[in-house]
This record gives C-alpha cells, structure tokens and sequence, in this order.
C-alpha cells in the first residue's frame, strides 16, 4: 500500500512549507510539539536503514526489503523527502514519476514517526516534493488507500482541496482478483488537474 494509515494529523499548515536542501537544513526549521526542529530535505542512500526501521515502527504500513528502501532513498530521491528532528528521520515519503504519464506523481508510502505528529508535517512533506525541480512538469497525485484508512483519506483529500484540485477514486488492486484475498482493496486516488506547487509559491 502506498498512503499513510499511521498519519494522526492534519495539514492545515503546508503552506507554510519552505522546504530545504541537506546544505540548508539549518535556515528553515519547523518546530515539533515535543521540542526540537524537523528539517525537510532530500533523501540518501544512507537513510535506507532509517526508512526502513521508521515504517517497521508506523504499523500497519507495509514493509519492504531494506534493499527497497535503499532504492527509495537514492534512484528516487527527487520526488522522495526525508524529515529529521535532532538527528532522527521521523517522517518519509517516497514516490515517483510514471514512467508514462510524466504529469502525474504518484505517492509509494507516506510513514510518520510518534514524534512527528501533531504539527501537518505529512501535508508539508508532499508539498515540498511537489514544489521541486523534478516536479516541474506534475499536474496530478496519485496514490492508493485501503478503504478503510480513514486518516489516509483525510489527508489527501484535505491536500485535494489545498491545491483546489478534483479528488476521484477507481479500484486499482482488487482483494480478490490481486490480492488472492489476503489483503483489502487499494483503491487508486487520482488529485488533479492542479497548476505546479513550485508556480504557485512564485507567484505567493
């Protein structure tokens, strides 16, 4: 799956977002409700460990091999963000460009830690990837969300309405006709048509 079930936030601040390069990560802090800054930055192959031990500890998110995330964090770093706090990743999202549909960003996983939560750093993490460079040309998001995800839904359907987007949803990975029947139905999230984050801040 590929939405954050474990998100127990809104993000009612993205806007607000300035988001940072490794190099810069000390002139645009956030603050967490528990102290400390959370930094916004682009993920390295380094993190792997990290991500893979973050979505280990947000159940239910389902886990990949560390060699996934390895990947997450280094091919795909340009539409991928990694948040840290004193140190610490407390929040990832990985995602990537369709191979075919170079206008639509589609969100692989969106994993906050404990630490993390409280301040709308998910809504803050999938604005700042949508407002990089690799994101020039993304009219539309898309991700999948078990129906019964009830924070995922808020989350991106509250991000649909940020970006005065339509918010549509199809079945995409059916539970029986995909999954054998061991797994609920992802049902495809597609947000959309919506003008570059990256313009939108220019023009603020």
């Amino acid at each position: 799956m590929s939405a954050a079930r474990e998100q127990e936030e809104d993000d009612s601040n993205g806007d607000n977002l300035h988001p940072v390069q490794p190099q810069q990560a000390s002139q645009a802090p956030d603050t967490a409700p528990n102290g400390g800054e959370v930094q916004l930055r682009l993920p390295v192959s380094e993190d792997g460990t990290s991500v893979h031990q973050l979505i280990e500890n947000c159940p239910p998110l389902d886990t990949n091999s560390l060699y996934c995330n390895l990947l997450q964090a280094s091919h795909f770093a340009a539409t991928s963000v990694a948040a840290e706090r004193n140190g610490a990743l407390v929040g990832f999202i990985s995602g990537y460009i369709i191979p075919d549909r170079p206008d639509t960003l589609f969100i692989w996983q969106v994993a906050v830690a404990e630490g993390g939560r409280g301040m709308g750093l998910a809504g803050r993490m999938l604005r700042e990837i949508l407002a990089r460079p690799a994101c020039r040309g993304v009219s539309h998001l898309e991700t999948t969300i078990t129906p019964d995800n009830e924070a995922s839904w808020a989350l991106f359907r509250g991000f649909a309405r940020k970006l005065g987007a339509a918010c549509a949803d199809t079945v995409m990975f059916d539970r029986e006709r995909h999954f054998n029947g061991q797994h609920d139905s992802e049902l495809l999230v597609r947000i959309g048509p919506f003008s570059p984050v990256g313009h939108q801040r220019n023009t603020d």
